[in-house]
């Protein structure tokens, strides 16, 4: 795997999709931390054919092993665009909407429509999504239900459950 820190904005791979033609759905990870959720969650995307979305600053270095033992053989498929910070992610996905995924969503997951296109963005695993973005997309916020005693769920999971019902329906 090649050292993709250092290159500003990263574009690779494209999972199976042509240059032209655009992803059925975007997965956007704001300042994500832990390299084997990301890694895990670049496996996930391959399986759809959904582009990965990283927004720095990362809480690792893209070359980790933890991150490449946790995409195995699957990272050079990936469609991944790396962005510096949120305001550039803002400028450059200009496909459909946005949608974020947090627990405090006014919609349950399997209740909003998604169209083929959309973006789900998450959070880091610390801190969330800043109330700016809450702000900005409260009106396309989605929740997970769970019960009161789990705080939140493992990205990753988070990931999983979300996507998988977007390509249910679509």
């Amino acid at each position: 795997m090649e050292n993709i820190e250092s290159s500003g904005h990263l574009v690779t791979g494209q999972g199976g999709n042509s240059a032209s033609s655009e992803p059925c759905l975007h997965v956007a990870l704001f300042q994500p931390e832990i390299p084997q959720n990301t890694g895990n969650i670049g496996r996930t995307c391959v399986a759809l054919g959904a582009k990965l979305w990283l927004i720095r600053p990362l809480g690792f270095r893209l070359d980790e092993k933890q991150l490449r033992r946790a995409g195995m053989d699957y990272w050079q498929h990936l469609n991944l665009e790396v962005v510096d910070h949120w305001e550039e992610f803002a400028e450059r996905f200009t496909s459909q909407r946005v949608w974020i995924i947090t627990k405090f969503g006014k919609t349950v997951y399997h209740q909003a429509e998604f169209q083929k296109g959309d973006c789900v963005l998450f959070g880091s695993e610390s801190s969330g999504l800043p109330p700016s973005i809450h702000e900005r997309y409260g009106d396309h916020s989605v929740s997970i239900p769970m019960r009161p005693e789990a705080r939140s769920l493992n990205l990753s999971n988070a990931v999983s459950i979300v996507t998988y019902d977007f390509l249910r329906r679509m």
